[in-house]
């Protein structure tokens, strides 16, 4: 369940958009999204009420598709939702904390290392997220790439974490994160950015799919 939800993680804020949010989450999900973030970070992003009052509108959007939403780093705002979930940081509020104020709900970590990722389970996370993997110009304080190596090591000794992979995955890389050993990608600019964002998503979203089957052969 939670390895096919990871398959096609689409994160975004107001600041990563060139056209209005919504319109760029309902073109995502037509595309065959399986999971949203909504990660409001960056000089210009939204906060109090303008914040709570966009999330609650693409929350919207995404419960009426059943795709899973998920706060970064803004516990309070996932409770006042009632979000599915919230993803932490390694330089954000500890991640076995999160879990006590959220019960039951989904817990992500962002994680660079194998240390990091038996830490993250320590605390009862659902899933990691790995990266970046290759370097990214949408996050102002990205750490160095870990590049494809690092899926490979962490899947030698972790087999079973649900691990998805983030930073700099495009079309033409996806295939080779899946293969690596990563349940899934998780983009940005990748659908952000697309001129034509459905179009873009559907690719994407058959190329892991595509990926996953093969491995799974």
């Amino acid at each position: 369940m939670m390895k096919h939800m990871l398959s096609l993680y689409f994160i975004m804020g107001s600041g990563d958009c060139t056209r209005d949010p919504l319109t760029v989450l309902d073109e995502a999900i037509q595309g065959g999204i399986t999971m949203f973030q909504f990660r409001e970070k960056g000089k210009k992003a939204l906060t109090g009420l303008e914040k709570y009052r966009l999330a609650e509108k693409l929350f919207e959007r995404c419960k009426d598709h059943n795709i899973p939403f998920i706060v970064n780093d803004d516990v309070d705002l996932a409770l006042a939702l009632q979000a599915d979930g919230v993803h932490v940081g390694q330089d954000d509020e500890e991640a076995a904390r999160v879990r006590d104020r959220i019960g039951d709900k989904y817990l992500g970590v962002s994680v660079h290392n194998l240390a990091e990722v038996r830490q993250a389970l320590a605390a009862h996370a659902d899933y990691v997220g790995l990266g970046p993997i290759f370097p990214t110009v949408s996050k102002d304080d990205a750490k160095q790439a870990c590049g494809l190596a690092m899926i490979e090591h962490i899947r030698t000794y972790e087999k079973h974490v649900p691990l998805v992979a983030i930073g700099g995955i495009t079309e033409q890389t996806a295939r080779q994160v899946i293969e690596a050993g990563a349940d899934g990608i998780a983009v940005i600019s990748a659908i952000c950015r697309a001129e034509h964002i459905c179009e873009q998503t559907k690719r994407l979203y058959e190329t892991v799919m595509h990926a996953k089957r093969r491995g799974d052969g």
